[in-house]
C-alpha cells in the first residue's frame, strides 16, 4: 500500500564484499545472527532493489570495527553509492579506537561527500561518551552530520555490551544537543532505555531495523514506543542484507495478527504507517 505524500526511506542498509571485508572469526560467528536462519551476507543491488521497490531512498554504509574483524573502506561504499544515483546515500564509518580516524572522517565527509556517520561502539570496543571522542561529536555538530550508532545486542563474543547502552548516548546528547543521533535496532534488548532517551532529547531518534523476525519482542518494543508517545521519533530501516524492505514492512504490519483472541492492546497501525512514510531525510537535515 502507498499513501499520498509517501516517502519511504531505508535508513539502515549495508554495503560490503563478502567475505573480503570480514575476518574468519566474524564470518563464523555471524551464523548466530538470526538464530536458526542461515543469512546470506552477500550484498547485491539487484536483490535489494527487487525486494525494496517501495523504497524511495536508502542510506548505506559499510562498517569499521577492527576488534571484531569488520573493515569496509569508505571509498568502496562511495563507489557503490555512485553506481546508483538518485537511490542511495552514503554514510562514512569510523573506528575511533584505531589511529587515523580523524583523517578518515575528513576524507569521508569532505572528499567522498558522505552525508552522515556510522559508528559501531560495541563491535569496535569504545565508549561513545568518552571525552577523548569529543572532537568527533564537535565535527558532527559543526557540519550537521547525523550519526547512526549500533546499539543493543550482538552475536560477536568480543564485543562488550557495556559500550552499547543507550544511557551513554544520553550523555552525548546532553553535551552535544545539536547532533542528530539515531540509535539502531531500538537498542534491543535495552528498548526501555532507548525509548526514554529518544523521548528526552529532541534530536535523538531510533530505527526499527532487523527486528521484525522477533515479532513478540518487537510488539513489546513498539508498545513501549506507543505508551511513551514517541512514534514520531522512530525511523524505518532494514539492516539489509540481514533482511529486506519487503519482509520488514510485511512483518511489522502483521504484528497485531498474533494478538487475535487476546485482550492485549493493539499497536496503532496509523502511527506505524506514518513512521514508514516519514520524510527521514528532512528530519535528519540531509540535503540531496
Amino acid at each position: 500500500m502507498r499513501y499520498a505524500g509517501w516517502v519511504l526511506v531505508d535508513i539502515h542498509s549495508h554495503f560490503w564484499e563478502y567475505p573480503k571485508h570480514f575476518s574468519d572469526n566474524f564470518r563464523a560467528q555471524a551464523r548466530r545472527a538470526r538464530g536458526d536462519v542461515d543469512v546470506d551476507l552477500t550484498v547485491r543491488w539487484e536483490d535489494y532493489q527487487a525486494t525494496g521497490q517501495e523504497c524511495d531512498r536508502t542510506i548505506v554504509f559499510g562498517g569499521k570495527a577492527k576488534r571484531s574483524g569488520l573493515w569496509v573502506p569508505d571509498r568502496e561504499v562511495a563507489n557503490y553509492v555512485a553506481g546508483h544515483p538518485g537511490k542511495l546515500l552514503g554514510f562514512l564509518s569510523l573506528d575511533p579506537a584505531r589511529p587515523g580516524w580523524q583523517d578518515e572522517l575528513a576524507e569521508g565527509h569532505q572528499d567522498l561527500k558522505m552525508k552522515g556517520i556510522k559508528l559501531m561502539p560495541m563491535y569496535a570496543g569504545f565508549m561513545p561518551n568518552s571525552r577523548e571522542y569529543d572532537p568527533l561529536w564537535r565535527y558532527a555538530a559543526q557540519h550537521g552530520l547525523p550519526v547512526l550508532l549500533h546499539t543493543g545486542t550482538t552475536f560477536v563474543d568480543t564485543a562488550p555490551l557495556e559500550c552499547t547502552l543507550p544511557r551513554l548516548l544520553d550523555d552525548v546528547a546532553i553535551r552535544f544537543p545539536e547532533v542528530k543521533l539515531i540509535l539502531a535496532h531500538l537498542s534491543h534488548p535495552y528498548e526501555g532505555e532507548c525509548v526514554v532517551t529518544i523521548r528526552k532529547h529532541p534530536n535523538v531518534y531510533a530505527d526499527c531495523s532487523a527486528l521484525h523476525y522477533r515479532p513478540f519482542q518487537l510488539y513489546h518494543s513498539l508498545m513501549l514506543v506507543q505508551e511513551y508517545g514517541v512514534w514520531d521519533k522512530v525511523l524505518f530501516g532494514t539492516d539489509y542484507p540481514f533482511t529486506t524492505v519487503a519482509a520488514s514492512l510485511e512483518g511489522m504490519r502483521k504484528l497485531n495478527d498474533m494478538l487475535e483472541g487476546t485482550r492485549l492492546p493493539r499497536l496503532n497501525m496509523d502511527k506505524m504507517e506514518a513512521m514508514f512514510c516519514r520524510d527521514t531525510l528532512r528530519v535528519l537535515g540531509i540535503e540531496v
